[in-house]
């Protein structure tokens, strides 16, 4: 017989978060930008659209919680409120938020457990196992590919997310390394806000900075700040400490290695299926003193891309190096005429950037470019703001997840897809893409829409095109419709992706979203080895199970909201 759980209350001593959408509970857009959102969606929908008010928790009737009893030692860290099984049913992605939006969660966690320590995680594991419970690690909630959706299929009696966020802690830092130990739950502005007393920064921004945790980016190779070197989170690792159901495994911090296959190399990306990390010991920087930023406008956008080609193949690695595409201009009102624009941006603990701003900027130069009127700004004692359309381009970015609360109960869609690929095969692939998702985006709205791209990376060998949309889902308030759209534009950017020779996602992860184009990319053995040593790690398949892959012995399959 199952027993009825009585409610347990929250245990998370988080700020509080916006349960259905992005940011915490009390953030609002300013005056300015509900008025531009207005503007905006007014050239798309001049006759206006249907917003639908926000959710309140009461609006939901949960399903009661499927857990056996909690043994005494588990109850302090389980929490069964309603508000927190909502904040953990999904990550932050387009769909994550319709589906909050249509007050439809029909796959919340049983329960969210809380641990503080090693021991606790242990303990839920030997819990999980007993009862066939699946477990969902969680960090910062900001998954945008179906990584943290409890959506296991019927092969488990309940769900529970497990949230890192109590291990949050700094526990060594080596100055004289350069290197510090640190828990996994620790978010973005608590660990730079620590390293910051020392002079020393990790340095790894991601959109979602402000609440990513440490553990969340290392599983799912979360991608950055720096444009060349450190573009991944993995880039800066040393050393991590991964807790299984069948044990520990702690890597050595050291510099390098050539002892056989790297376990960091396999823990980062394992998006929650072979264990929790709770500790990793990352490489740090001294804080930069030095920068100089410039933005170059060019004609026409495949002239940008050879300057940004012959950039990365230079030496000299900028810090920033994001090429704007002309319809990626005009959406951030960038420029005042259809162009092309590339923010450059060097930095250094060390010494001046002078030469080398110079040397990228006399590339761009080279290749039709023309530096903008605020020419190079330098700025090692922090007095200026940079570069002005630089600027302009990161508050839009960083602004850009909050926009997206209000323009989705709207009834448009705004997403993103992105991915890499080597830089000859670039200009089939962007031909490509804009050409297969345009015909789509007209045929399958049927209005006006806006499709650009931009380089988030380049490496030497190749670019990460990172592809943003803006559409109209439904003039009517009926987010069902705009749901259906988007699944068809999900699953035809996979496609084309897959067609084109590129990867499914270049830093936004697999989970649940992306496992199409993830097993059209990977081979079958691969993933077939990856299975069987997840099957001698995690036995009974307990942990994120359908992320990335199916356990053994489990029918999971791809669900999530486009496995429907």
């Amino acid at each position: 017989m199952e027993n009825q759980m009585p409610e347990s209350g929250t245990k998370s001593l988080r700020k509080p978060l916006r349960f259905w959408g992005w940011g915490y509970e009390d953030e609002d857009l300013h005056p300015d930008e509900h008025a531009m959102i207005e503007t905006v969606t007014k050239m798309f929908v001049p006759e206006g659209l249907v917003e639908i008010e926000p959710p309140a928790v009461e609006d939901f009737e949960l399903p009661a919680s499927r857990l056996p009893t909690i043994p005494e030692h588990l109850s302090d860290i389980i929490s069964t409120t309603p508000y927190d099984r909502l904040v953990h049913s999904y990550g932050k992605s387009y769909a994550d938020m319709a589906r909050m939006l249509m007050r439809q969660v029909h796959n919340p966690p049983d329960a969210v457990a809380f641990p503080k320590t090693e021991d606790d995680i242990q303990q839920l594991f030997s819990y999980a196992a007993a009862n066939n419970i699946a477990l969902i690690p969680f960090g910062g909630g900001t998954s945008v590919c179906g990584g943290v959706e409890p959506d296991v299929g019927d092969s488990y009696r309940a769900t529970i997310s497990v949230d890192m966020e109590n291990l949050d802690r700094i526990l060594e830092i080596d100055p004289v390394s350069r290197r510090a130990r640190i828990q996994a739950g620790i978010k973005g502005p608590d660990l730079e806000r620590q390293l910051k007393q020392h002079g020393l920064t990790l340095r790894h921004y991601p959109q979602s900075f402000p609440f990513v945790s440490l553990g969340g980016m290392l599983a799912t190779r979360a991608g950055g700040h720096f444009a060349t070197v450190y573009t991944h989170i993995e880039d800066m690792v040393e050393a991590t400490r991964l807790i299984t159901p069948k044990g520990i495994i702690e890597t050595r911090a050291l510099p390098g290695s050539g002892a056989g296959p790297s376990a960091d190399r396999m823990i980062c990306g394992s998006e929650g299926t072979l264990g929790i990390i709770t500790e990793a010991t990352m490489r740090l920087q001294h804080r930069p003193t030095w920068r100089a930023t410039a933005s170059v406008r060019f004609d026409g956008f495949m002239k940008g891309v050879d300057a940004v080609r012959q950039i990365a193949q230079s030496g000299l690695f900028p810090s920033n190096c994001r090429l704007l595409d002309e319809a990626e201009v005009i959406i951030n009102r960038i420029a005042d005429r259809p162009c092309a624009v590339l923010v450059l941006g060097f930095e250094s603990a060390d010494h001046p950037q002078d030469q080398k701003i110079e040397r990228a900027v006399a590339i761009a130069e080279e290749h039709g470019g023309v530096l903008q009127k605020d020419g190079i700004s330098y700025n090692p004692d922090h007095s200026e703001k940079g570069a002005s359309e630089a600027e302009s381009w990161r508050n839009a970015f960083i602004r850009m997840p909050y926009w997206r609360n209000r323009l989705t109960a709207m009834g448009m869609i705004a997403d993103t897809f992105e991915t890499a690929i080597t830089w000859d095969k670039f200009p089939e692939l962007y031909k490509a893409v804009k050409s297969t998702m345009e015909t789509a985006l007209r045929e399958i709205t049927q209005r006006p829409f806006s499709f650009s791209c931009r380089f988030t990376h380049v490496y030497p060998d190749g670019p990460a095109p990172y592809f943003t949309f803006y559409c109209v889902g439904d003039t009517t308030g009926d987010l069902g419709k705009a749901l259906e759209k988007w699944k068809q534009l999900k699953r035809i950017s996979m496609e084309v992706l897959a067609e084109q020779g590129a990867t499914v996602t270049h830093h936004h992860a697999v989970g649940r979203d992306h496992r199409f184009g993830y097993e059209q990319q990977t081979s079958p053995l691969f993933r077939q080895t990856l299975a069987a040593g997840k099957h001698f790690l995690d036995p009974q398949g307990i942990l994120n199970p359908g992320a990335l892959f199916d356990p053994q012995d489990k029918n999971v399959g791809i669900r999530g909201v486009l496995g429907d």
